[in-house]
Parts: structure tokens; sequence; C-alpha cells
């Protein structure tokens, strides 16, 4: 818990050195479209986090294509892929890490010019064990700039009798298309 505390802290510091440095405004150009390729970690949460801990820790990357429907409305679409890291208790037993594949249709609303609130709803592609499909349904809120994105975001996955979730912190560049 403290290295993911630390590294989430090092990530943060790092994006505002950068926004200090390359600051205007993001509402969203109609009919423009954007890509963005992001580096998300995170602390998972549920069936994950019980005890003993299966995960403590969650690394992943992520592309975003994004699409302005208004001036402060865009739609998105996400993909990547997420590694739940296990745990020393969890490899004890013969756990493993693994890997999920995120693909989400979502939204993105500006309430200022540069934050805002997004939801997205799709599904998570298991990688090790049963491989099971899982619904995702994840409320975000973050900055962004013409550059940057920062955005915090709770990832829920749910199906087959399981359920659990992450709260991660995503770190994006993005440029017009």
């Amino acid at each position: 818990m403290k290295h993911s505390t630390k590294w989430i802290a090092s990530v943060a510091t790092a994006a505002a050195i950068f926004f200090s440095v390359n600051v205007k405004a993001q509402t969203t150009e109609k009919s423009a479209w954007r890509l963005g390729f992001g580096v998300e970690a995170g602390i998972p949460t549920g069936n994950l986090s019980t005890s003993p801990a299966y995960s403590k820790f969650e690394l992943g990357g992520t592309a975003r294509l994004q699409y302005g429907i208004e001036k402060n409305l865009a739609l998105t679409f996400t993909s990547g892929y997420y590694n739940f890291f296990a745990t020393q208790a969890a490899k004890d037993v013969g756990g493993e890490s693994f890997g999920v594949v995120p693909v989400k249709l979502g939204i993105k609303g500006f309430l200022t010019d540069n934050i805002y609130l997004g939801g997205e709803a799709g599904a998570g592609f298991e990688t090790k064990y049963a491989k099971n499909t899982k619904l995702i349904l994840s409320p975000a809120v973050g900055w962004a700039n013409k550059s940057w994105d920062v955005g915090v975001r709770y990832e829920n996955f749910s199906g087959q009798s399981d359920s659990y979730g992450v709260v991660a912190l995503r770190l994006a560049y993005g440029f017009a298309l």
C-alpha cells in the first residue's frame, strides 16, 4: 500500500508540473476527433481486497478515442489492458497476477473549460483462470487541457457471481486527429 501511494503521489506531482507549463482550455469542439494514450494506476476493491487480499495494486495502459458532439460534450471509446498484481498471500495458495482487457463506450461532459465528469460502460475480458467477461460501469471526474488529461474513477467489474473494482488515477497525453 505504501508503494502504490508513493507512486500515485509521484504521478500527481509530475502531472502538476506538466499542467503549469502548458495550460490551455479543453472544451471539446463539435465534430472534432481526439486520441489519447494513458497510464493508469489503482487500488483494487471488492472481492480482490477482502482478507486475505488477492491484489493491492493495478497498473495498466489505455487508448481513448473521443468525438465532440457539442462544445462541452464528447463521446468516448476506451480500450487497453489492466494488470492486477497478486499479493504474496495469493501466490502462496497458487494465485497469479491477472489481466483485464476493457472495451468501453462513454460520455464526457465539461463543467468548466478544464473540469469534466464522465461515465463509461462496457465489457472487461479477463485473461486468466475462467476468462470471464465482466460488465464494467465507471464514473469519473477529471481535469484536461489540449494535451493532458488527469482523471480519477471508480471502475466496477461484475458478473459470474463475482464483483470487484478499482479506484484509479489515469494520466494521459492526447492530440487532435
